[in-house]
């Protein structure tokens, strides 16, 4: 009876608007809800407008909000622990981790007031400015920001955090970071938590690094197809390479155990005959054959004589000494022959 008799209180516009969130929650494939606080009409209007062929955005009261959500199923009444401040609602068929990225996305920078706490470190870069020399100097200095005159231009000395994050920003400093076109703050919908297929998400664990994702996936590809070549598992990914090892093994196999077959025959035939020259060297020329002292002969012949250093002189002199003796010989056979 008391619910029966509150109901009867409530507005017809607002029953409307209670029905109107429920209708929405069961078209959509995902609802979630975002924070809307400090963010200007402006801006608000340019950001629906921005995303409306992706996500409906509804504005409407707390109050009204968690009455439709009571009214819809327990899983989607969970969404009422996102409720605070000003809050939006918005409807969208893409997946939560996409809402999630458009949102983030459609973020814009913009200048913070005195008065407010730094979201972040707020850092002025060491860079030039465009103003003159003037009272902006000793405005800029008031404020934190080491500035000083060179060639005739006002520049920014030293790269400085002028402040903290959790820092209350001065309205001196907000005004100078402003002039610097320096935007601290991000205006967007900040999107709290969404509900989809039955399932409540956490606006941090849509947070993802796709980047980090995609590096996850390719070493954990890379890592199965090692794990299952190494303990030979064949699948449709690893049967060639498998195929290649098992053939390169046998083959070292087949070699090193000297398996006389037609694959791996010209290797041992090969192999053999290294040995045979190497036997050969090591044996004198009277206990070796015809046909294997004219190979050793070609292999000579093929080898190159290494000279060692300080002997090119040596080798040098000997012939010389050669040529001297050839021609002596010449000129003695040449006597000879005169003198009969």
């Amino acid at each position: 009876m008391d619910a029966e008799h509150h109901s009867m209180h409530i507005p017809q516009h607002k029953k409307d608007e209670i029905e109107d969130i429920k209708t929405k929650i069961g078209q959509y494939s995902v609802v979630g809800l975002v924070g809307i606080h400090g963010m200007p009409s402006k801006q608000f209007q340019q950001m629906r407008s921005s995303i409306r062929d992706s996500v409906l955005i509804k504005v409407s009261k707390n109050s009204l909000i968690t009455r439709a959500l009571n009214e819809c199923s327990e899983d989607v009444k969970s969404l009422e622990n996102y409720l605070d401040h000003e809050t939006g609602l918005v409807f969208s068929n893409d997946n939560s981790f996409k809402l999630f990225r458009l949102l983030e996305s459609s973020k814009t920078p913009a200048p913070i007031k005195g008065g407010m706490k730094a979201p972040k470190d707020i850092t002025v870069e060491k860079s030039p400015t465009n103003f003159p020399p003037g009272p902006i100097i000793g405005e800029l200095q008031s404020a934190g920001i080491p500035a000083a005159i060179e060639g005739g231009k006002v520049v920014i000395r030293e790269t400085k955090v002028v402040a903290k994050k959790g820092e209350v920003v001065s309205h001196n400093l907000a005004a100078m970071l402003a002039r610097l076109e320096i935007f601290p703050l991000e205006l967007g919908l900040v999107l709290r938590g969404t509900f989809e297929d039955g399932m409540l998400f956490d606006a941090s664990k849509l947070a993802i690094d796709e980047g980090k994702i995609s590096l996850d996936f390719t070493t954990a590809a890379s890592q199965a197809f090692n794990l299952a070549v190494n303990s030979a598992y064949p699948t449709r990914t690893t049967i060639q390479t498998l195929l290649a090892k098992a053939a390169s093994e046998s083959r070292n196999l087949a070699v090193n155990a000297v398996i006389y077959e037609s694959g791996v025959m010209d290797i041992l035939l090969s192999k053999a005959q290294g040995h045979v020259m190497a036997l050969a060297g090591l044996v004198s020329d009277e206990a070796l054959d015809d046909d294997l002292k004219a190979k050793m002969g070609a292999q000579a012949a093929v080898s190159p004589v290494e000279v060692e250093p300080g002997e090119e002189k040596t080798a040098g002199k000997a012939e010389e000494e050669a040529a001297e003796e050839e021609t002596e010989e010449s000129v003695a056979e040449g006597l000879g022959a005169l003198f009969g």
